[in-house]
């Protein structure tokens, strides 16, 4: 008995050693994500695993949430080794120091990070602007257009906080409230600005600073408008693609798929592969929202509920859709005198060759 035990588990050893040394031996990448439903994809490939194939690929455990093969045509090329990240700034901060070699976020965060020259490229899109602002339960607005009759009427500056400063939610509420004609400011201690723009630094800070008025409102991406408003932090007046000036914002970009060079010129069958991946799970997302937003929901740790109540839209090319809202945040971010490198006074026109790799789709 003891001598057949002693087999079976010296036979199990084995396995694992022979695994673990395979797996050794494969590509490793660095994948970061941040926990936002903005992400799904990605979430989807880890929670699914070979259930979910695209063009016979998929996602196979060996630490789940930690570390995976890619796998393709059954045999695993790659190992990924994931990353949870607090914003977009963060993602920017790990590519510079080298700790990341793919990663999902704002494309505003990886613009900042181009303009200061970190060697990273935009391989990918991922999915259209989503999120949206809520206030406080203190304030007397249940739309955008009463939360501007509540700031302009207010004796003192209205509060408004977000995750990351190069994120796309601050910069499509910081345009908004130009076409507002709302004065606004990032010190708290002028009070001739109608707005003060408070930095939460990171997502997970968001909902605290609501409920505990902190802030008078909190401009966020997905889930957070669901998650703040189910957890009776406040009210979600507005998605932010519905934000003025009317139309603007209807197809902008959120989050993309980025990779440094140095990676893309190492493995770029395994960075395509990737991105193929993340396309095909956009798509299997699409086809049932409240489907790829309860597992996200779930994923992150939030209610189904939440999830039901998605509106994300992933996008797979590079439309001309998406190609004019790069352009509007260069554009906007230029006038602010955001970008002082690389980017500095450029259409996307002219900074296309420094922001996008598209030779991992449209054909190319």
């Amino acid at each position: 008995m003891r001598t057949l035990f002693g087999k079976m588990l010296a036979t199990t050893l084995l396995l694992v050693l022979g695994v673990a040394a395979h797996a050794a031996e494969l590509p490793r990448l660095k994948v970061g994500y941040i926990f936002t439903t903005n992400h799904t994809p990605l979430m989807a490939a880890m929670d699914m695993g070979e259930k979910l194939p695209i063009e016979g690929m998929w996602m196979q455990p060996i630490v789940p949430k930690e570390k995976y093969q890619l796998m393709k045509d059954g045999k695993p090329v790659a190992v990924l080794d994931i990353v949870v990240i607090k914003s977009g700034s963060e993602t920017a901060t790990l590519f510079a120091q080298k700790q990341l070699d793919i990663g999902l976020a704002s494309i505003t965060a990886i613009m900042a990070g181009i303009d200061k020259n970190i060697p990273i490229k935009i391989v990918s899109p991922l999915v259209l602007a989503s999120g949206g602002v809520v206030v406080s339960n203190d304030v007397p607005a249940k739309t955008w257009q009463e939360f501007v009759a509540y700031i302009k009427k207010s004796s003192k500056p209205v509060s408004i906080g977000y995750h990351s400063p190069s994120s796309a939610p601050i910069i499509i509420l910081e345009s908004a409230l130009k076409s507002e004609g709302i004065a606004y400011t990032s010190n708290p201690l002028d009070q001739k600005a109608q707005v003060v723009l408070v930095d939460l630094k990171g997502m997970a800070n968001l909902i605290p600073a609501l409920s505990s008025k902190q802030v008078d409102a909190v401009v966020g991406p997905e889930p957070f408008p669901q998650t703040a408003e189910g957890k009776g932090a406040g009210c979600d007046i507005s998605m932010l693609r519905n934000l003025p000036p009317e139309g603007k914002w209807t197809d902008y970009p959120c989050c993309v798929i980025a990779a440094r060079d140095e990676v893309i010129a190492r493995h770029p069958e395994l960075v395509r592969d990737f991105v193929k991946l993340m396309a095909g799970i956009g798509r299997w997302c699409n086809e049932d929202p409240q489907r790829a937003g309860i597992l996200g929901s779930k994923w992150i740790g939030l209610p189904e509920e939440i999830g039901k109540n998605s509106n994300l839209r992933f996008l797979q090319s590079f439309t001309d859709g998406w190609k004019e809202g790069a352009n509007g945040y260069l554009s906007d971010l230029n006038k602010a005198g955001y970008f002082k490198g690389a980017l500095k006074d450029k259409s996307f026109k002219e900074a296309e060759s420094l922001l996008v790799d598209p030779q991992f789709l449209n054909g190319k």
